[in-house]
C-alpha cells in the first residue's frame, strides 16, 4: 500500500472538477482498508471513500484528509442463483458478464458509470430497475464495531435513490463487496416506454443482452453515456432527484403554469405520495437543454445532466445549481435535491 499524496481529484471524478486531495491511497484489498484506516486514525485525518467518481462533486479546495480509492476487483463468483462481486468492479462491466450469459435482472442498468461498491449505496436505478430488486447481501467494514459484517438486502433499508449508507448511517461503513440473487428464468424488463418502443417492431422478445445493447443506445443519445471527448460526458450524469411530494403540491405547479393538475406528469411514489420528473420541472421553469451560466451548463441532450463546458470550477456548477433550485422553489414550492455527492473534510 502507497499513501500519495496532493492528488488532483479532478482526474478521478467525471466532472474533472476538483482540487486535491492531501492523502490518497489505492485500496486493492481489505488488508489495505484496514492499514489505511490505521494510518488515518493515526494522523486523525478525515476519510472519504472513492470509487468511480461518476456521482461526485469536489470542491476547489480538495478534501484535507484522506482518499481512499476503492479498487478491489477480481473474479465474479458464482454460487447457484448468487452472484459474489468485488466493490472496486466496474457495474457496467458486471451488467454485461450477466447478460452475455443470458440472465435478466439488470440489464436495465446498463451504461451506469462507476462501481459495484457505489451501487447499493445510491440504490442505483434507471429504465424500470432498481439494484435493490436483485441485492442478497453487502459486506462493509463496520468503522465503529471496527469489524466485516455481512447487512442484507433489508438491512440496507433501501428507498428512492436512498440506503442506510447515505441516510441514517452515512460514513459508517465501507462497502467491499456485494452479492446479488439473479433468477436464470427472468425475462427482460421492458416495463419502461422507451424500451417498449425501441422493441415495438421487433417480432421475437429481446434478449438480456439485446436489451443492454438497447439501454445503452438510448442513453448515449441522452447524453447518459460516458463517452471520452464528448463535452456532455463532463458530468456526473442526473443531478437532482425526481422529487417525491404528496398530490396537494400539483397545485402550485399547476397555478403557476396556468395548467390542470390533470396535465401535470407524475408517477405513483410510496405512502400516497408521487414522483415527479425533475427534467420537466426544469423545462418548465425555463431552464432548457444547452443553457449555459458561465463556464457550467446544461447537457444538450439531458436536461438533468449540469456540465462542465470546459474550464468550470466547483463554483461554477454551484452557482448554477443554487439558480435553479432557488427558480423551481419560488415558482413551485418544490425543493430540489442534488444527487452528486460533496467530500467534505472533517465529515
Amino acid at each position: 500500500m502507497q499513501i500519495l499524496e496532493n492528488i488532483s481529484l479532478a482526474e478521478h471524478t467525471t466532472f474533472r472538477i476538483g482540487g486535491p486531495a492531501r492523502f490518497f491511497v489505492e485500496i486493492m484489498t481489505e488488508q489495505d482498508l484496514l492499514d489505511a484506516l490505521a494510518f488515518a486514525e493515526a494522523g486523525r485525518l478525515p476519510i472519504f471513500v472513492l470509487g468511480g467518481g461518476s456521482n461526485l462533486l469536489v470542491r476547489d479546495s480538495g478534501f484535507d484528509g484522506l482518499i481512499l480509492h476503492l479498487a478491489i476487483t477480481g473474479k465474479i463468483e458464482r454460487d447457484g442463483n448468487l452472484f459474489h462481486v468485488p466493490a472496486g468492479t466496474d457495474w457496467d462491466a458486471l451488467v454485461l458478464h450477466l447478460c452475455e450469459r443470458g440472465i435478466s435482472g439488470m440489464e436495465c442498468l446498463a451504461g451506469i458509470p462507476g462501481l459495484v461498491g457505489g451501487s447499493p449505496i445510491q440504490n442505483i436505478g434507471a429504465y424500470g430497475q432498481e439494484v435493490s430488486q436483485t441485492i442478497h447481501a453487502v459486506r462493509a467494514w463496520d468503522r465503529e464495531r471496527k469489524e466485516f459484517v455481512s447487512l442484507s438486502r433489508d438491512d440496507c433499508r433501501f428507498a428512492y435513490r436512498e440506503s442506510l449508507f447515505n441516510t441514517t448511517h452515512r460514513n459508517h461503513y465501507i462497502v467491499t463487496s456485494a452479492t446479488f440473487a439473479l433468477d436464470p428464468a427472468a425475462k427482460p424488463n421492458l416495463s419502461y416506454a422507451d424500451l417498449r418502443n425501441y422493441f415495438a417492431d421487433m417480432a421475437n422478445p429481446p434478449t438480456a443482452l439485446g436489451v443492454y445493447n438497447a439501454v445503452r443506445e438510448i442513453r448515449h443519445g441522452k447524453g447518459m453515456l460516458l463517452v471520452e471527448g464528448e463535452q456532455d460526458c463532463r458530468s456526473a450524469g442526473s443531478f437532482f432527484k425526481n422529487p417525491i411530494v404528496p398530490p396537494q403540491a400539483l397545485g402550485p405547479i399547476a397555478a403557476a403554469l396556468s395548467i390542470a393538475e390533470s396535465t401535470i406528469p407524475r408517477y405513483p411514489a410510496p405512502n400516497g405520495n408521487i414522483k415527479l420528473p425533475a427534467a420537466w420541472l426544469l423545462d418548465q421553469a425555463g431552464f432548457h437543454k444547452s443553457y449555459s451560466l458561465g463556464e457550467a451548463g446544461i447537457s444538450s441532450r439531458h436536461t438533468l445532466a449540469l456540465i462542465n463546458r470546459g474550464r468550470a470550477a466547483y463554483a461554477d456548477i454551484a452557482g448554477l445549481r443554487e439558480r435553479i433550485v432557488g427558480t423551481i422553489k419560488d415558482r413551485f414550492h418544490i425543493t430540489l435535491e442534488q444527487e452528486p455527492v460533496e467530500p467534505v473534510s472533517g465529515a
